[in-house]
């Protein structure tokens, strides 16, 4: 008989209020089927074993072995592979053959965390940060330009929201946090006219004219900018050294991805030519191994050239503004199931379900998130590589990661299909195994990690990312203690893109932004909030809100924390918040609403001079 504990599935779980609730049977049963689970308990060991080990560890492996380490060198003995391996992914085989290959993944102890860290930033959703030359939202060269003034008035960090890719073609996805693929960028980041070669393309000056237009109207025009810059970029493509094979850089970042750049470029092709939704596209090619893939790859060949030319720019351009400020990656929780990693990760992910969240006081038919999980079973058989891979690749050009719902790598709320999201089921993950590589790759990429670990968390879940040396997240708005007492091991920061604005909550326009979109405000905490901040700064109920907006940061710089960042949003008074969470792009323009000033009054600004100069107190530089 199967044993739902021993598949991973919680027996239940307690509500915000302590409230206990058992997983629904039929939950139950329809996640076991999504696993595939016909047995009492999983088999640990499938086609390649798996070892996770502490570096210096030393690993009994009865018999003769050799191990082929990750910088291609080799090692032979037998019976104990003896400590001093380096970290790494690395390949051990046993002779006679006893039992399946094993990847042994030497891991350090903890994340990357430099000693005595003391950095203020930015928080910076790239979209909105347009320029005098922006193609009608920010771009990668908007970055670089804030990040050189950011540097110069003491600011060392600036914290972007997900740069992940979206589908190909119309519409474009707002959301930053449901993209195609998180191991991949937005093509729409790209500053045109700094490609190579743009410069003698006739095409790129008068699409440039219609894009600075676009700055006039505040609201995003994704899809505007997608048909402009892709056009645009088409035209470079046809006379770029990189089509023609002779670009060193462009091979060299294709050798560097290998099969997964290939097979990203081939899904972004194919989604062209059928359409998106992968699973109803012909049964040949729902799957990326496929021969009718790879004669579909042959025949498209230029084509997929083309998108995975469109990823290395984006990386060039991500590296150039990475040497102004550094910068600190968002890795979103998942992907769109009809998006390039569910197809290329199919056999690793549970399709028939999604990831959501438990009714709460705010949300009271529970959140369905939309994307599939990794199945725990099938990501361990796979040797753990797409998380890997999606790790690695958001740590590119990154001194930091922030971790988008933190409590997901220990376990997942996943709601059946055709099941409401108040009857989903708790299922854990292999987080010592998840923790352990994103600690060596932390190590690799010398990056440091936070957790967003808002709300209900679990305490060992807390204990567990200290001990990994992953910052906390402390929020102004939701701590009941002033900034000071923040612990040192703590990111800390006065609201999020789904919280409100210091204006927003002053002015109490944030509620009324709420009605109008369909939602019924918290008031009475929102009230709370508002006269503990009044109270903390000892101002009336009518202060301006721009005293309040530098008070408040000014209590934020007290705080002990390794890293303190502003919004941009409070940098120049904006009342909305980014994104009102439980509204959909009729009700809302989440996502799409770009700063009322470029980036270049930022300079002279002097709200966000006074803000910088807040935070820079008792911070390096």
């Amino acid at each position: 008989m199967t044993d739902p504990a021993a598949w991973g599935i919680e027996p239940g779980y307690h509500d915000v209020g302590g409230a206990w609730h058992d997983a629904p049977a039929g939950s139950v049963d329809a996640v076991l089927e999504a696993m595939g689970a016909d047995t009492a308990a999983p088999d640990p060991v499938t086609e390649r074993d798996v070892w996770v080990v502490n570096q210096g560890d030393a690993v009994r492996c009865d018999g003769e072995w050799s191990l082929r380490l990750d910088d291609g060198t080799e090692q032979e003995g037998r019976d104990t592979v003896p400590p001093g391996l380096p970290l790494g992914y690395h390949d051990l085989t046993r002779s006679p053959a006893d039992g399946p290959p094993v990847r042994v993944i030497v891991t350090p102890a903890a994340c990357h965390l430099p000693e005595g860290l003391r950095s203020w930033g930015w928080a910076v959703q790239l979209p909105s940060l347009r320029s005098g030359t922006s193609w009608g939202m920010g771009d990668l060269a908007d970055l670089g330009l804030l990040g050189r003034w950011a540097t110069s008035v003491g600011a060392d960090v600036a914290l972007l929201s997900p740069l992940h890719a979206p589908l190909p073609g119309l519409p474009q996805q707002p959301s930053p946090y449901f993209a195609s693929s998180r191991c991949f960028r937005n093509p729409l980041f790209l500053r045109v006219e700094d490609v190579p070669g743009a410069a003698a393309v006739g095409e790129v000056e008068a699409a440039a004219s219609a894009g600075h237009k676009l700055n006039r109207n505040r609201l995003i025009d994704r899809d505007a900018v997608w048909r402009l810059k892709l056009g645009a970029l088409e035209a470079i493509w046809q006379t770029s050294p990189a089509r023609k094979g002779s670009d060193p850089g462009f091979a060299r970042y294709s050798a560097e991805q290998g099969d997964l750049l290939q097979g990203y470029a081939t899904f972004c092709a194919l989604t062209e030519e059928l359409g998106r939704g992968w699973s109803e596209w012909p049964s040949g090619l729902r799957r990326p191994d496929s021969a009718a893939v790879a004669n579909f790859a042959d025949r498209h060949a230029d084509r997929i050239r083309f998108h995975a030319w469109l990823q290395w720019l984006v990386d060039e351009q991500l590296g150039q503004a990475g040497e102004a400020i550094g910068l600190v990656q968002d890795l979103a929780i998942g992907a769109d199931p009809a998006g390039a990693d569910a197809w290329l990760w199919q056999d690793s992910l549970a399709l028939s379900v999604k990831v959501g969240a438990p009714p709460d006081e705010f949300n009271t038919n529970g959140q369905d998130w939309g994307f599939p999980p990794f199945d725990p079973w099938k990501l361990r058989a796979a040797a753990f590589d797409p998380f890997v891979r999606v790790v690695r690749s958001v740590l590119a050009h990154a001194g930091g990661l922030r971790i988008d719902h933190v409590a997901g790598l220990f376990r997942l709320y996943w709601i059946p299909k055709g099941v409401e999201a108040s009857a989903g089921v708790y299922v854990r993950l292999p987080w010592q195994e998840m923790l352990a590589i994103l600690s060596l790759e932390s190590i690799r990429a010398r990056a440091w990690v936070v957790g967003e670990d808002l709300g209900t968390v679990e305490p060992y879940v807390r204990e567990e990312i200290a001990r990994r040396n992953i910052l906390s997240t402390r929020l102004l708005w939701f701590e009941p203690e002033l900034p000071a007492r923040y612990p040192e091991r703590s990111m800390g920061a006065v609201t999020t893109h789904d919280l409100p604005t210091v204006a927003g909550l002053w002015n109490r326009s944030d509620q009324d932004d709420q009605r109008r979109s369909g939602v019924e405000p918290n008031s009475e905490s929102l009230e709370g909030i508002r006269q503990r901040l009044a109270s903390w700064l000892g101002v009336p109920e009518d202060a301006p809100v721009r005293n309040v907006i530098v008070g408040t940061h000014q209590l934020l710089s007290q705080a002990p924390s390794a890293v303190v960042l502003a919004t941009l949003e409070d940098a120049q008074a904006v009342e909305e918040r980014p994104n009102l969470p439980g509204t959909t792009e009729a009700e809302r323009a989440n996502w799409s609403l770009a700063l009322p000033n470029p980036v270049e009054a930022l300079f002279e600004d002097p709200l966000a001079l006074n803000l910088a100069a807040a935070l820079s107190v008792n911070r390096p530089g």
